[in-house]
């Protein structure tokens, strides 16, 4: 199996030789792959994409690259982990979006509660843990990191308590007619 040189790889990449990007992919490939998987977390079509941005980058970033400060490598790798970072937010950002979207769309399609029913009889469905969660996150619009930081528990740990919630109170409120 023939290897190219970095300074080949790059001068390559600068004449918009196509090839490239197999070199690239050949060479570094298993590198990045672990940088944008660890990001991603084996979300496949994410991951895909944000190597294809990674490669993009590097094709039309070429110019910027310089040899005495990284190598090739070690500048590949930064975008790469730069994007998957960006592709991370995203898809938390997405995830934020449509858990948001699912509780609240789910609750206007629902038969509507008693009226005399408020958000805190609601709410006595829930530990109380659950019930101050739902009330900082929901009602006052608290950031689940802030609320890890001030509970001392992962952010992950947040999220969860948030999902059983909206769980536990579509199975009470919310009926299985199809809509």
């Amino acid at each position: 199996m023939y290897t190219i040189s970095e300074e080949d790889l790059v001068e390559q990449i600068r004449r918009r030789d196509e090839r490239a990007i197999a070199s690239i992919i050949q060479t570094y490939g298993g590198l990045l792959s672990a940088i944008i998987r660890r990001f991603v977390h084996y979300n496949q079509q994410e991951y895909e994409e944000c190597l294809d941005d990674v490669l993009l980058a590097a094709w039309q970033n070429i110019d910027s690259f310089d040899p005495e400060k990284n190598s090739f490598k070690q500048w590949i790798a930064a975008i790469a982990k730069y994007r998957a970072i960006d592709y991370q937010r995203k898809i938390i950002r997405n995830q934020s979006q449509i858990t948001h979207t699912e509780i609240t769309d789910d609750l206007f399609k629902a038969e509507p509660v008693l009226p005399h029913q408020d958000i805190d009889e609601v709410l006595c469905h829930l530990s109380q843990v659950e019930r101050e969660i739902f009330v900082k996150y929901y009602l006052e619009g608290v950031p689940s990191r802030e609320m890890a930081t001030e509970m001392k528990v992962q952010e992950s740990w947040i999220h969860n308590k948030l999902s059983r919630g909206r769980k536990k109170l579509r199975q009470l409120f919310i009926s299985n007619k199809e809509v």
